[in-house]
Formats: C-alpha cells, sequence, structure tokens
C-alpha cells in the first residue's frame, strides 16, 4: 500500500487511540452536544503537537499523500464495525473544502477519511453533500470565538435528497473547538436530517 511509504503499519499500530467509540459521553461528544444535538462524537486517535500524528496529519493535508486518508479511514471503519455501528448510520458526509482550496491540493482530506471508512463500515458516503459557499482562514491560531465566527454562514447543503431523513456520519481531519463540525451539523439538522453523529481522525486534547 502507497500509504506504507509514509507510516509503517507497525507504527500505525502504535498511534495513541482515543477509544471514544467506546466512551459515548466523552470529553468532545459533551463540549458539541451542548451547541448542537449530536448522537455520537469519536475520534480515531489523540492529537499531540510534534508528536507522530501531527506529522501524519500534515503529509496528508500538505505533502499530497490522500491514500493516508484512506488508509486510516478503513482501520477506523473497521474499528467502528467490530463494535457494531454499522446499524447506527445512513451515509457519510465529509467536512468541504473551499472549491479555491481543492483546487489547490487537488483532494479535500476529510474525503479521503470518509471514503476509507465508508469502505471499512460499508456505508455509502456523499462527497458533496455539504458545499463550503465562503472560504474562510485557517482556524489554527484562532481563539474560541473566533472560530466559530470564522465558520458561521460558510456552508450550505449539497444534495437534499441525499440528506433528508438521514443518519449523517460527519467526519472531518482534526476536532479543537468543534466549530465547524457544529456549523455543519446545524445545516443538515435544519434541512431535514434525521441525526447528526461526528467522527474525526484525531481530537486535540
Amino acid at each position: 500500500m502507497k500509504g506504507e511509504n509514509i507510516i509503517c503499519t507497525k507504527c500505525l499500530l502504535e498511534l495513541p487511540k482515543t477509544d471514544y467509540h467506546h466512551q459515548h459521553d466523552n470529553e468532545f461528544y459533551q463540549k458539541i452536544q451542548g451547541r448542537v444535538a449530536v448522537k455520537f462524537v469519536m475520534a480515531q486517535y489523540k492529537f499531540v503537537k510534534e508528536s507522530r500524528i501531527q506529522k501524519l496529519l500534515h503529509n496528508l493535508k500538505y505533502k499530497n499523500h490522500p491514500e493516508i486518508g484512506v488508509m486510516i479511514g478503513k482501520r477506523y471503519g473497521r474499528d467502528l464495525w467490530e463494535a457494531n455501528y454499522k446499524s447506527e448510520f445512513d451515509v457519510i458526509v465529509p467536512v468541504p473544502l473551499h472549491v479555491t482550496r481543492f483546487r489547490k491540493r487537488g483532494y479535500n482530506q476529510s474525503e479521503q477519511f470518509a471514503m476509507g471508512i465508508s469502505e471499512g463500515l460499508e456505508i455509502p458516503f456523499v462527497s458533496n453533500g455539504l458545499i463550503r459557499v465562503l472560504k474562510t482562514d485557517t482556524q489554527t491560531k484562532k481563539t474560541k470565538l473566533n472560530r466559530w465566527e470564522n465558520v458561521s454562514d460558510v456552508f450550505k447543503i449539497g444534495q437534499l435528497d441525499k440528506i433528508v431523513g438521514k443518519r449523517i456520519l460527519l467526519v472531518d481531519d482534526i476536532i479543537t473547538t468543534g466549530a465547524t463540525l457544529e456549523a455543519c451539523a446545524k445545516v443538515l439538522l435544519a434541512h431535514g436530517c434525521k441525526e447528526v453523529s461526528i467522527a474525526c481522525i484525531a481530537a486535540a486534547q
């Protein structure tokens, strides 16, 4: 597998897992649930600065290695399958990139993760279930309030027929304050999806 050139299977197995899919009332569930109604909030790994997981995400997003997202998504999909989550979701929707950023990067790292989970969990994903209509600045150095202001009103529904009445697993690369995911979840719920759950590659501690 091409992803093995970036991280070997042994190293991948040594990455710090959160096990949030076994801890429903985890800290990020509590954080998001207080702002928008979600069923599950999960993350595959713990994000630590200057760590292997940070390097992995950097390679995924900025070094033209979309296969990393697919590879780790497949693993997480299998973890969720084994924990009996297959029956919990109807469709997987990635947090979208603005079209200009997508063209520059050539792919959406969250969509690659969604593709992997889709294969591992055997649930379809919709690449343009959500659309980012406004280009926003990077969230990295923003305060919690500024993060929310940066993403409010920037998303809209892309395929309404794939959203209405569905139990959606919303996926992204990393969760910090949860502002982006909250904004996406509110749009999905406002347009008639049955419920929203969240899964990310990593959660900042």
